[in-house]
């Protein structure tokens, strides 16, 4: 039974993040910047620590992964119209979780990240649009850039339905939406598959059951 420090521990991907490593027998870690959280997120069955994303720096966030043996970021600045925070949030708390996971000497890391943010972007994109896509296109790259076991998920447009179990893995995928129950299935699945480190990959919706679509997508030619 592996510790899974959860960056984002209150977010609604990070909430069936929870629910789904629990019932692989995985012991959730989710880091909060709020105390009230705790009693609803350890209800959920995860263990709680506290962690101010944009106020502490990367030996706090070190301190925060410690005994864990992996690290997801599946933070977010939020949908308002706040730019600041999507380097805040989206860049630097991605940044600092890298460097806290090396300073805590935890090699395996999973980012949720946006489909399509590496494609270049209209003359007349909304700053706020523009702020977010180039906060996770830099992450990514610092993500890509380092020496961790990385893996990199780029959902489409998410949704709050029901859990489907079936999604379109790829490197390049056409964009669609899907569940934020189902991305979580996919972060879940690929922490347990080693062949899934060093890729990235799309995600929307499709006709293949998680397993199955994590499984292929790491036996694929890199």
């Amino acid at each position: 039974m592996d510790r899974i420090a959860i960056v984002g521990g209150h977010g609604q991907v990070a909430r069936h993040l929870i629910h789904i490593l629990r019932r692989a027998e995985h012991t959730p870690v989710a880091l909060v910047r709020k105390e009230e959280y705790r009693a609803e997120l350890e209800g959920k069955g995860a263990e709680v620590r506290l962690l101010d994303i944009e106020r502490q720096d990367a030996d706090a966030f070190a301190a925060a992964f410690e005994g864990c043996q992996a690290v997801v970021f599946a933070a977010g600045g939020g949908p308002d119209g706040n730019i600041e925070r999507k380097r805040t949030v989206d860049l630097e708390g991605s940044l600092k979780s890298i460097a806290g996971a090396r300073k805590a000497g935890i090699r395996r890391f999973v980012q949720v990240s946006a489909i399509g943010v590496d494609e270049p972007l209209p003359e007349d994109t909304a700053e706020v649009w523009r702020a977010y896509v180039e906060a996770k296109r830099d992450a990514d790259a610092a993500l890509r850039e380092s020496d961790l076991d990385w893996t990199i998920v780029r959902p489409g447009q998410l949704t709050d339905d029901p859990a489907t179990g079936k999604v379109t893995l790829g490197d390049r995928v056409e964009p669609g939406a899907v569940t934020r129950a189902d991305v979580a299935a996919v972060l879940a699945a690929v922490l347990d598959v080693e062949s899934s480190i060093g890729r990235q990959w799309e995600l929307v919706n499709g006709e293949t059951p998680v397993h199955d679509a994590v499984a292929q997508s790491s036996a694929s030619p890199l």
